[in-house]
């Protein structure tokens, strides 16, 4: 009888302490953000590096409009989903399409093409 006391008393005891512990779980990190944001300074992040399947959010903080495209100009062919994009107001933003291909995607704005400012990558790996 005493075992069981004894056995019964060191399992109340350690369920007391299991129940009073705290696990601590890691907190997520944020991902990386697949932003970029066009001022008058121009765009920022110049590269950006995503992950296949990924779409890239283009936010116009600027005070005029642009028309952001994919590269070459005035072709716009290398990665079409880039066009997606294309004419932002002031305060506006859109998506790029799901950008599934392994590659670098260059764009520009395409009222602007050699404002160097303007223009960046965006790299899909």
């Amino acid at each position: 009888m005493r075992v069981r006391v004894c056995v019964l008393g060191v399992a109340l005891s350690l369920a007391a302490v299991a129940c009073g512990s705290k696990t601590t779980e890691p907190t997520p990190t944020p991902g990386p953000s697949n932003t970029i944001t066009i001022t008058a300074a121009g765009v920022s992040p110049k590269s950006i590096q995503v992950t296949p399947g990924s779409r890239v959010r283009f936010v116009n903080n600027d005070t005029r409009s642009h028309n952001m495209t994919s590269d070459p100009h005035p072709e716009h062919n290398d990665c079409v989903d880039v066009n997606q994009v294309g004419f932002l107001s002031a305060g506006q933003s859109r998506e790029t399409g799901n950008l599934v291909v392994a590659r670098t995607c260059g764009f520009h704005d395409h009222d602007m093409p050699e404002v160097t400012g303007l223009k960046g990558s965006i790299i899909i790996r």
